[in-house]
């Protein structure tokens, strides 16, 4: 049977076509050397090498065994180095889910960014989720991190790290009563209002609470463009994170601020509490833990 030290021994006779010197670099006697080739060759049924006193020179089938023993050795080399990589987790995949209004932030691009140029060989696949799925993509195995809006309820055995604090506004059809009003809205003055609500339902409580009403719900569309296309319909208001002033412009829709003490949304990641790959760990400490 040829092992892969048979292997490096016939290479380095190859390469030296003197036992006795190869043995040396091997750090092995010669007459060691000459017994391992010899197991390769009764292996083989050939004779790889032909012994001169003077010379010696590879056979045919040294030759062509010597062309497939360094592809062999290379390849195990290889195999070798990117085990090690994938176990410190500088190769491999992460999967990653986001609700829309993670990458208005921009701490999803600064995040995702930050870690691909550390870690170059991860490949990272990047997917828009409902906030609602994100919890049980993570419970499969589907997700492997998860950016969504707090606080949410979540299953044991998944982690939330919250990573920044935005306050709520309101946003209106551009043809709304309070549409043209300066300053803040309060609260009290949306409680005949009909309101669509996010992914994110917190911050429409929160508002409906404070302005002694309890909210009539238009409907719960989805995510967060969706949302704000039904506000462009003149379907109804929504309560939603104030990163999207300036970094949203559609049709028929105005964002105001909201009166009052503010109601914040926190941005926030999910993970697994039992971390099973260096990659996941190299991440949240890269970008959360650290």
């Amino acid at each position: 049977m040829i092992e892969l030290r048979h292997l490096r021994y016939f290479l380095e006779a190859a390469q030296q076509l003197h036992f006795a010197r190869a043995a040396e670099r091997l750090g092995i006697a010669a007459p060691t050397l000459t017994v391992q080739i010899q197991e390769i060759e009764r292996t083989l049924g050939t004779p790889l090498f032909v012994r001169r006193k003077r010379a010696v020179t590879l056979t045919a089938a040294g030759e062509a065994f010597r062309s497939e023993a360094e592809q062999a050795l290379q390849r195990f080399d290889d195999a070798v180095a990117a085990g090690k990589r994938a176990g410190r987790g500088a190769s491999g995949r992460l999967a990653i889910g986001y609700v829309g209004s993670a990458a208005l932030a921009g701490t999803l691009q600064a995040t995702v960014r930050s870690f691909r140029s550390a870690w170059p060989e991860v490949h990272v696949d990047v997917r828009e989720c409902s906030m609602a799925s994100l919890p049980a993509r993570l419970e499969s195995g589907s997700v492997d991190v998860a950016f969504v809006r707090l606080p949410m309820p979540l299953p044991a055995g998944i982690a939330a790290h919250v990573l920044s604090h935005e306050r709520f506004c309101v946003a209106l059809p551009s043809d709304h009563r309070l549409a043209a009003q300066t300053g803040s809205v309060r609260a009290a003055a949306l409680k005949q209002e009909w309101f669509v609500m996010p992914e994110q339902e917190n911050g429409t409580w929160a508002i409906a609470r404070r302005g002694r009403f309890s909210p009539q719900i238009a409907g719960r569309p989805g995510s967060l463009m969706t949302v704000l296309t039904h506000v462009s319909l003149g379907l109804g208001i929504a309560i939603l994170p104030e990163v999207v002033i300036g970094r949203i412009v559609l049709h028929n829709v105005v964002f105001k601020p909201l009166a009052g003490e503010p109601v914040f949304s926190e941005l926030g990641l999910l993970h697994r509490t039992e971390v099973e790959s260096p990659v996941i760990e190299n991440f949240l400490r890269h970008g959360v833990l650290r």
